[in-house]
């Protein structure tokens, strides 16, 4: 394929270039031709209306006998050839010497000794009254010439005509020789641009037969394989920066789909296997045995929490990964959602003897937001504070407002996130090192969430000394606002 895109290349340059050379070979030739034979004619036509101009008068009322000796008399010199045409277009006398010898002294008499000459277009046009130019083949030589005839009147009548001609033979010689070399040119510009042509035509055709080359492994499967001539800033350089982009992407991808498979397969595996365990205990056991039968349905309880919340989470990672989650926003004050959300984990900090401490700015924090969408960030947060606090620790919730933005802050007093793992806790799946950590989608979940109210959400810990999560929203300019009722 790529050599018939080589070939067409080629093909479609030499054309080109063939067709430009011959419009520009020809105009050159033209205009060449056009000079000299021009130069040729002006300069005979220059002559003969000089000396016609002083002549004519003379011998404008002579007989022909006076004129032709007028003529031999006063002929001068040069490489023109000068004649005396009669009214006829009989040749009297020329600067070669033919012509009428003598007569009996009557216009009859020198008549019957002159010779009839050739009516060429100029010796037409002249016995018409008018300037006659022509450019041709001598009727009698054979000698290309440049020939002027220019009428002599008396009155209204032609009495004579003056013919001047002169030989082409240099002209057509410089002419030649200079269309020769025109030629000679041409053929070289032509074979110079054919050789350019193949060149360019390599040149498009070996990065495009390495990309067809990396696409087809592509399609086979083969993500590892990379286009090359990333150097190159045109459209082929281009092309191949974002083929590359497309196969690393498709590779990131690729990568996800499997740590989706693998960490929904070991998180589905766990609950289901604690439920199908304690479903087979309690059905096979002592009806009578109370506290095994609590223990069971409480496990079984807990475990369908679990596995309802995973599928939650995996429905919310497929809308936010396919961008088809539709907010919405609603102008509140932010700092209900958190109180109630805090109201929510009381009883569960409680029990497990962590104090959870709010505190809210006095000023209302008013932004446009997707309340669900946002208290399931603060339930998402406060949970894993809550799982990851020992007991007698503290979470502390705080909102305030900083530039023009609401700053939640959720703080914990637990044992701190590894630096290691520090970086990657909010990528989708990362689960790190800890026993307790979830499907890992969670923060991955809070975070998709937060930017598209337009803000940011950070994590940054210490080892020992416990882990922040800063979640910063635009809020809603003062004078754009109706300040909603808090709680």
């Amino acid at each position: 394929m790529s050599g018939s895109l080589r070939t067409r290349i080629v093909r479609s340059y030499g054309i080109l270039i063939v067709l430009v050379v011959v419009m520009l070979g020809t105009m050159f030739g033209t205009l060449v031709w056009n000079y000299y034979y021009s130069s040729a004619v002006g300069s005979v036509l220059q002559r003969a209306e000089t000396e016609s101009a002083i002549h004519t008068r003379m011998i404008a009322y002579e007989p022909m006998k006076a004129k032709a000796r007028y003529m031999l008399q006063n002929m001068s010199e040069g490489t023109t050839h000068l004649q005396l045409l009669t009214s006829a277009g009989e040749l009297v006398v020329d600067s070669n010497g033919l012509g009428a010898n003598s007569g009996s002294g009557s216009n009859s008499g020198a008549a019957a000794g002159e010779q009839q000459a050739e009516l060429t277009p100029d010796v037409d046009q002249a016995m018409k009254g008018k300037k006659g130019i022509w450019r041709g083949s001598d009727p009698v030589t054979g000698e290309r010439i440049a020939a002027v005839t220019l009428p002599v009147m008396q009155g209204p009548r032609v009495v004579a005509m003056f013919r001047y001609t002169a030989s082409l033979e240099e002209v057509d010689k410089t002419v030649r020789s200079i269309l020769s070399i025109t030629v000679l040119v041409g053929s070289f510009v032509v074979l110079l641009f054919f050789t350019m042509s193949v060149l360019i035509a390599n040149r498009i055709a070996k990065p495009i037969r390495n990309l067809t080359r990396v696409a087809e492994k592509m399609a086979e499967g083969d993500w590892t394989r990379r286009a090359v001539h990333l150097h190159d800033r045109d459209e082929i350089g281009r092309l191949a920066e974002t083929l590359n982009t497309m196969a690393s992407e498709l590779t990131r991808r690729e990568k996800l789909k499997e740590d989706f498979i693998s960490s929904i397969s070991h998180e589905l595996r766990t609950p289901l296997t604690s439920i199908r365990g304690w479903s087979e205990t309690l059905a096979s056991g002592d009806p009578g045995d109370v506290e095994e039968l609590n223990m069971g349905l409480s496990i079984i309880g807990r475990e369908t929490e679990r596995l309802s919340g995973l599928v939650e989470d995996l429905l919310d990672f497929s809308k936010l990964y396919a961008k088809s989650i539709v907010l919405h926003p609603e102008a509140l004050d932010i700092r209900r959602t958190i109180g109630e959300t805090l109201r929510q984990f009381i009883a569960r900090g409680q029990r497990e003897s962590i104090r959870i401490i709010g505190k809210y700015s006095d000023e209302p924090l008013v932004a446009r937001v997707d309340a669900n969408r946002l208290k399931q960030v603060f339930i998402n947060v406060l949970d894993n504070a809550l799982k990851f606090t020992p007991s007698g620790g503290t979470v502390t919730v705080t909102g305030e407002r900083r530039s023009g933005e609401a700053h939640i802050t959720i703080q914990d007093t637990g044992p701190g996130i590894p630096p290691e793992d520090l970086p990657h806790v909010t990528e989708k799946f990362y689960k790190g090192t800890s026993q307790r950590s979830g499907s890992g989608l969670g923060l991955a979940i809070c975070k998709e969430i937060v930017e598209l109210h337009g803000g940011q959400f950070q994590v940054s810990s210490a080892a020992g000394e416990g882990t922040t999560v800063l979640i910063s929203i635009p809020l809603v300019p003062d004078e754009e606002r109706q300040e909603p009722a808090s709680d």
